[in-house]
């Protein structure tokens, strides 16, 4: 990927909205309210709160949200209907910052099979909701839905449309999960040099997680001229989810060395979001989960132990801290080597052991992991001469 010139990314957190639209996941306004302000204080630009036309109870959390928010902006998802955007103006009555955020579907299969629309109407409709929104509020996001499978000419022709119709970001979705990354960046980088009015707006990606490509895809666009980015805590959202916020973000910190971009999130309060809206949407986090599973900071490799004991940096390329965890885990069992078993005993008090008996309650401690049983440091301290 190309080094891009420092610039700042907008974090656009959807987890309220695309989150919440997680099979089985219902928030209520407090829920709502309460992640919200964590992710205000943790940094957030951008905080989609939901889709008020769906229903009453999203329209107050809404609402609720909107009045619970000071400096982030608040946004509200609208189709391109005059009740969609009547309900978000009404949602966002009390935002201090607010956003409304259109889409539209753009491709071909969309078109016919969904919206049963000509190519020319869904633009036409496109600019019309554009020009009505922004009669009611400065910021205008517009989305092509599913943008990866659309006629790039025409995708060119409504983007054009809709920055000079008044929108102030457009978002480019790969809606499901589709992109590569190579092929992403280069419609990004296309799009910004194709589009006659492009440096009138900001460019934003979408990324679901289809085929797992969603975070490469968001740092692929980024390197191309992206300067927003969607995301959701913990990488929550439709089917198999959007791109993760956190893995987003770390990216991005972590090799900086080949993007110049930069984020105002505050990292030392990820892990506690992660853990928040893990609780408020009875989701639970995988361990192996980049940067907020258990499993992150975690190592049982005897090779890994070792190598961490002598310098961290030989198998972690960030901290624990630095996303809000408390340090490195060693993780005793059978994959341990005994390097690590010595630090592990070693740490439970200032005590010497006997190098004969401690190699054989190494023996013992690795026969019974292999068996799939974890004794306790006391145990194995009862097995070791202490001088």
């Amino acid at each position: 990927m190309s080094t891009v010139q420092q610039n700042a990314v907008t974090i656009f957190d959807t987890t309220l909205r695309d989150g919440e639209q997680s099979p089985g996941v219902a928030l209520s306004p407090a829920d709502k309210v309460v992640i919200a302000q964590q992710l205000e204080a943790m940094g957030v630009d951008v905080i989609e709160a939901g889709f008020p036309i769906s229903s009453t109870g999203e329209a107050a959390g809404v609402s609720a949200v909107a009045k619970s928010v000071r400096e982030s902006v608040v946004c509200a998802f609208a189709r391109a209907h005059q009740a969609d955007i009547t309900a978000a103006v009404q949602a966002l009555k009390k935002a201090i910052r607010p956003r409304i955020h259109l889409f539209i579907a753009t491709s071909e299969l969309h078109m016919r099979h969904k919206l049963n629309m000509a190519p020319d109407a869904v633009l036409d409709r496109a600019v019309w909701a554009v020009k009505e929104a922004r009669r009611w509020c400065d910021d205008v996001e517009f989305s092509a839905e599913d943008a990866t499978r659309s006629d790039f000419d025409f995708l060119c022709r409504i983007t054009e449309a809709v920055i000079k119709a008044g929108a102030t970001t457009v978002n480019i979705p790969d809606t499901v999960g589709y992109a590569i990354p190579d092929q992403f960046g280069a419609l990004i980088g296309r799009l910004r040099t194709t589009v006659s009015n492009a440096d009138q707006a900001i460019f934003s990606v979408h990324c679901h997680d289809d085929l797992g490509m969603a975070t490469a895809n968001s740092i692929a666009a980024v390197a191309n001229g992206a300067r927003q980015v969607e995301c959701t805590i913990n990488g929550i959202g439709e089917r198999a989810g959007n791109a993760a916020l956190e893995e987003v973000v770390m990216a991005l910190r972590t090799r900086s060395d080949s993007f110049s971009a930069t984020t105002a999130i505050k990292s030392d309060q990820i892990g506690f979001c992660s853990q928040l809206v893990a609780q408020r949407t009875g989701m639970d986090v995988a361990a192996n989960k980049a940067v907020v599973g258990r499993n992150a900071f975690a190592h049982e490799s005897g090779i890994h132990q070792d190598g961490l004991l002598k310098n961290s940096n030989t198998y972690e390329i960030m901290t624990p801290e630095s996303v809000g965890w408390q340090g490195t885990r060693m993780v005793m069992g059978k994959h341990s080597g005994r390097r690590a078993f010595q630090d592990w005993l070693g740490r439970m008090e200032s005590v010497s052991f006997d190098e004969m008996c401690l190699e054989g309650a190494f023996e013992r401690f690795k026969a019974m992991a292999d068996q799939g049983m974890h004794p306790t440091r006391d145990e194995v301290l009862g097995w070791v001469d202490r001088g």
